[in-house]
């Protein structure tokens, strides 16, 4: 510290060259000058340390993170550097150790860890070794191997990587990212791998031939926040060849959270070896640095990569970019379920030690670990909902079974585990603006605010961007339905704004627009020739009526520029306030419909409305997802069907009659198309 204060002192005294007294002009130096040099020069000097200092300390403070309320593509995100692999530091407090837990103590151990923002999940991440002491990475830093990782600090450690087959005599050719990682009871269950790069794709395919893979799970995009995450490693249609392994395409079906692609592969530098099959499941519902919105789908899709898996298959390939994160969390999730199924506890911490002795790092973030914990709660609370259309009708009678006279206990049982949820109504804040709060018809039911209907603001005018409606999920897309109130008379203009800007060209009303002599919804179409609402001009060209709705074909007009839209209206009547429809079949007819406009008229958003958006508005888009997974797989699931619905717009199916009335149309559409009733 003293030389450089010397250093600062005469570097401003006036030289023997006198290039100090030329700048004062011949001005003869003060007496006084040299101390206040000496302390401007000390001030200077304090107050940069000081920055260097609270710099310093910025730099080492630990982020905390929270839960933000928002929908981020289909999740929750956690603010991190894009494109980095964050490690894992060694915590103070690594020797601490958390019990397993007693299935039955779950509920209580989440809610505790919870709490603070999550206070205790962070405690008990932080205490996880980072992996293997006495792990080495030799193989994965030679130099021939640098290029073929992702990420320079994620490698497999030498023991446990996937070693392939050497070619030519290259000694760096038995090189890939990948390590075995154990399941809960089976020993390299698991094959946890980075995603492919350009110059790695055959490394990558021989490796599935010649571990005998049959399932490939991928739980990233190829591209997120626009930053490449992943090389496609297969062909869209047709076949092509990665190095010595031939894949072609047999088949593919999107659905809302994952895709499933379905390859036949061969090596084929030898002809005589057997074609074999493989089956790709591709979660696209998993925001990188962050978590699913609910675990719903990823159940869902574990239990699918289970199904698919055949027995006496070699590992099951799981990668997501580096191949630690999301990686890690999904196998975390299969082992605590198999475990809680064989000892009614869960040990989330012990697994997750041991299997980082594998491959370090997996789960990366504490927001992961939690989900993990999420997960396994949801599995143990719910179950396994999911039926076989071949097993409704004795599921539909044990739910009915009276042990009083009209007291249905079963179907009230699972119905009230529904009412249960609660209602996220912090998450409701745009809509409880008082500038806002006039557009709401119910007070009770308002969008939240992450997947809100958001229009575009207009010039000049706070809060012109609100109407009261939320996107909802359907099978096989994300965002299918708008399910919004019926317009108020002074609502009409956002609802007609609404259908515009968000393209829709189907908009279905299951209320009229009077019931019980009170209004339930504004008329918003004209009863002949045509109606003008703010810049909107509707048109009535056409009006059927079938046999439970009616059809109506509007023309809207944005008379700004002139330009139109056919917008076809599907009424539905004979669905009163209060109860249910006397029979199914009108809902299947109308939902038939419906999709039938939809694929004429390209996958827009539909609008489904009743008065309030939830009863009824749920019901109907509760049955049109149900009934296409009927048909698509034989499967249905009512409970997690309405489950979702609910975790994305308050109240939807608001009786335990409109969710038996779920069920009882499900039984109708097995009986009227008995072919779907072996469906498997």
């Amino acid at each position: 510290m003293v030389p450089l204060l010397f250093l600062v002192a005469t570097t401003t005294t006036p030289n023997s060259s006198g290039n100090a007294s030329h700048a004062q002009e011949g001005v003869s130096p003060s007496p006084h000058v040299l101390p206040t040099v000496l302390v401007l020069s000390l001030l200077l000097l304090i107050i940069g340390l000081l920055a260097w200092y609270f710099l310093r300390l910025k730099g080492q403070k630990k982020p905390v993170v929270t839960t933000v309320d928002k929908k981020v593509p289909n999740g929750i995100l956690e603010e991190q550097e894009q494109q980095t692999v964050v490690l894992l530091p060694r915590s103070p407090s690594a020797s601490k150790t958390y019990l397993p837990i007693p299935v039955e103590q779950l509920e209580d151990e989440y809610r505790i860890r919870s709490a603070d923002d999550g206070k205790l999940f962070r405690e008990e991440y932080n205490s996880l070794p980072g992996g293997n002491a006495q792990g080495t990475y030799e193989e994965a830093n030679k130099d021939a191997n640098k290029e073929k990782n992702r990420y320079p600090n994620i490698l497999p450690y030498d023991h446990s990587r996937v070693v392939l087959t050497q070619l030519n005599g290259n000694p760096c050719s038995d090189y890939v990212n990948a390590s075995y990682v154990d399941g809960y009871t089976e020993k390299n269950k698991f094959i946890a791998a980075q995603g492919p790069k350009e110059d790695t794709l055959a490394d990558f395919w021989r490796m599935i031939w010649e571990q005998k893979v049959a399932t490939v799970v991928m739980l990233t995009n190829l591209k997120e926040r626009k930053e490449d995450k992943c090389c496609q490693y297969w062909p869209d249609q047709g076949c092509w060849t990665y190095g010595s392994v031939r894949v072609a395409v047999e088949d593919f079906t999107v659905l809302v959270d994952y895709t499933i692609r379905k390859f036949c592969i061969q090596y084929s530098s030898d002809a005589a070896k057997t074609p074999r099959p493989l089956t790709q499941l591709h979660f696209t519902s998993w925001p990188d640095f962050g978590v699913p919105f609910s675990p719903i789908g990823m159940l869902k899709f574990l239990k699918k990569v289970k199904a698919v898996n055949p027995p006496f298959s070699g590992p099951i390939v799981v990668h997501c970019s580096a191949g630690v994160g999301r990686t890690g969390t999904f196998i975390v999730i299969d082992a605590m379920i198999d475990m809680m199924h064989e000892e009614q506890k869960v040990d989330v911490f012990g697994f997750v030690s041991r299997i980082r002795e594998q491959r370090s790092q997996l789960i990366q973030t504490d927001m992961q670990y939690s989900f993990v914990y999420q997960a396994l709660l949801e599995y143990y609370l719910y179950g396994d909902t999911e039926l076989d259309v071949s097993s409704l009708e004795g599921h539909l009678h044990k739910l009915h079974n009276t042990f009083n006279s009209g007291d249905r206990v079963g179907l009230e049982e699972e119905f009230k585990k529904l009412t249960n949820m609660r209602i996220m109504k912090e998450n409701m804040r745009t809509g409880n603006l008082p500038a806002n709060m006039k557009k709401n018809r119910v007070l009770q039911i308002i969008p939240y605010d992450f997947n809100r209907v958001i229009l575009s603001m207009r010039r000049g005018q706070e809060f012109t961007d609100y109407v009261n409606a939320s996107f909802i999920d359907g099978y096989r897309q994300k965002d299918y339905y708008i399910a919004t109130q019926g317009p108020l008379p002074h609502t009409v203009d956002d609802f007609w704004r609404m259908v515009w800007e968000w393209k829709c060209h189907s908009i279905v009303m299951l209320t009229e627009v009077q019931e019980r002599e009170q209004d339930k919804c504004y008329q918003y179409w004209p009863t002949e020739e045509s109606i003008s609402h703010g810049d909107y001009t509707v048109e009535l060209k056409g009006d059927t009526l079938c046999d439970t709705f009616s059809l109506r074909d509007l023309v809207l007009t944005y008379t700004p520029d002139k330009q139109t839209r056919v917008i076809r209206h599907f009424h539905f009547h004979g669905w009163p306030e209060i109860g249910i429809p006397a029979e199914g079949k009108g809902m299947i007819d109308i939902i038939a419909s419906v999709q039938r406009q939809q694929q004429q008229s390209g996958n827009h958003p539909i609008v489904v409305h009743c008065s309030a958006g939830a009863g009824r508005t749920g019901t109907f888009i509760a049955l049109s997802n149900i009934l296409e997974r009927v048909k698509a797989e034989g499967l249905l699931d009512v409970f997690q069907t309405v489950k979702s619905l609910r975790m994305q717009r308050p109240h939807m199916v608001q009786t335990v009659e409109q969710y038996d009335f779920c069920y009882r149309v499900v039984q109708d559409f097995v009986d009227i198309y008995s072919d779907y009733a072996n469906f498997k």
